[in-house]
């Protein structure tokens, strides 16, 4: 199908119904009163097809399993409806530009089974405290490329900018660390695909132990390839700052063959994400990570939408792979859709700047921040990507994450996904402490191998 007859459809049916309702009318009172600790509305929407949030799933919701499995407390339940190309026109609505043009791409086998809705997201007490000192002492740095006076928690829970929303997205509480394995899937257009198997550590500056108190950083990171043997040993190392303005991103990496590493400063912006096959560039892993510099980021508004969420099934141990990766997309029945309010971001290229993407729309969760679907489009302003993270609540560890995040080519008919770990004998872990020693070039050797 050709670019442009996406884009129109895109634009015809799923621009025209973003509702205004910025947050610069509450204040810091209202969180936790009217709002969530993280500045979502508490209430339900008018016909209750989103409930009023209660404080979100409980730590001892289900079992978590020895290999970090999940029971799913939504098992039981069935799909409300199934929304095709049949009868998308009904609800387009509550779709994405880019749902639509998943249906219209997909048309004999793409769909959007949508279960009731649950505000199953809460995050620790420290963390809402955190963020209720932060509505009134964080600040964006020059720009907006980076956030003064912020330690832990949501920047801005009352955003007013969009930049504001994408940096509650990128600082999101993720347990303050994570280490996990984890497979990556590029998928052709005929239903082949090739895995590469990695592990990642990652630490926030809150608990890197002896970092020194005025450290300009956010999180230090590593990543290696287990699998497949040719590309075993292959690790990249980052340093992320907070305030980008004051200091670029650092990154190293180490390649078995040539033993050393190496400075690598095009790990950022459009250069490829590694082994990716070009379907993802290195800004647009997590929906969006990095310097939002290149871009002028404008807060749409609010809108009710169908998103991915609570996808225990896409993390259920019992799946494997293949059960999950199929031709063109993954399995519909296996992904769970729910209506849920979501801020709605739109990225648009700096006069001058260079990227592949001309903009970029973002749809993020008001209960969590995750940026749950997104929109790329061309040089040529046409809908070119389009990506979805399905969101579920680690609910032991009082956080929403990925389950897997997958990023289709609505051209090529190719998809990348990321995060699978089904197939794993462990799941993810959090809370590990770490040094800077840990997340040093000369570390970084040692661990690849």
């Amino acid at each position: 199908m050709h670019l442009s007859n996406i884009t129109a459809l895109a634009l015809a049916m799923g621009l025209a119904f973003c509702a205004h309702a910025h947050a610069s009318a509450n204040t810091p009172a209202d969180l936790g009163s009217s709002l969530t600790p993280v500045g979502a509305e508490k209430a339900g929407n008018a016909d209750g097809s989103i409930p009023a949030w209660d404080g979100g799933l409980k730590p001892d919701a289900g079992q978590v399993d020895a290999k970090g499995g999940y029971a799913d407390p939504y098992a039981a339940e069935k799909p409300l409806f199934s929304i095709t190309p049949a009868n998308a026109g009904q609800y387009s609505q509550w779709l994405s530009p880019g749902e639509q043009a998943m249906l219209k791409r997909y048309p004999n086998t793409y769909r959007i089974n949508v279960y009731p809705s649950h505000r199953s997201a809460r995050l620790p007490d420290e963390i809402n405290a955190a963020t209720r000192d932060n509505a009134s002492k964080a600040k964006l740095a020059d720009g907006g490329n980076g956030v003064l006076n912020y330690q832990r928690g949501v920047p801005f829970p009352l955003p007013s900018e969009g930049v504001e929303a994408i940096w509650n997205h990128i600082t999101r509480y993720r347990g303050g660390s994570i280490e996990r394995t984890f497979s990556s899937a590029n998928v052709k257009e005929n239903g082949v695909y090739s895995l590469v198997r990695s592990q990642t550590d990652m630490n926030y500056a809150e608990t890197v132990d002896d970092l020194p108190q005025d450290a300009n950083l956010l999180y230090l990171f590593k990543t290696r390839v287990l699998e497949p043997a040719r590309l075993s040993g292959e690790a990249v190392l980052t340093h992320e700052p907070m305030d980008q303005v004051a200091e670029p991103r650092a990154a190293w990496q180490y390649i078995p063959g040539q033993r050393r590493v190496r400075r690598a400063p095009l790990i950022a912006y459009d250069n490829s994400a590694r082994y990716s096959d070009g379907m993802v560039t290195a800004d647009s892993l997590d929906g969006f990570n990095g310097a939002p510099d290149r871009y002028d980021w404008k807060l749409v508004g609010k809108q009710e939408l169908f998103v991915p969420y609570n996808s225990f099934r896409l993390y259920d141990r019992t799946v494997k792979y293949a059960d999950i990766l199929k031709t063109g997309h993954l399995n519909p029945d296996l992904a769970r859709f729910e209506k849920h309010r979501v801020w709605v971001v739109e990225a648009t290229l700096k006069p001058g700047a260079r990227h592949v993407y001309s903009k970029r729309r973002y749809y993020l969760d008001e209960d969590s921040w995750n940026i749950l679907l997104g929109e790329l489009y061309d040089s040529r302003g046409e809908l070119w990507r389009n990506y979805q993270s399905h969101a579920m609540p680690y609910y032991d560890k009082q956080f929403t994450y990925e389950a897997l995040a997958a990023a289709y080519d609505l051209i090529s008919g190719r998809y990348f996904v990321n995060g699978l770990m089904n197939e794993e004998s462990s799941g993810l872990k959090t809370g590990q402490h770490a040094k800077m020693s840990d997340y040093t070039p000369s570390d970084l050797r040692r661990w690849a191998k």
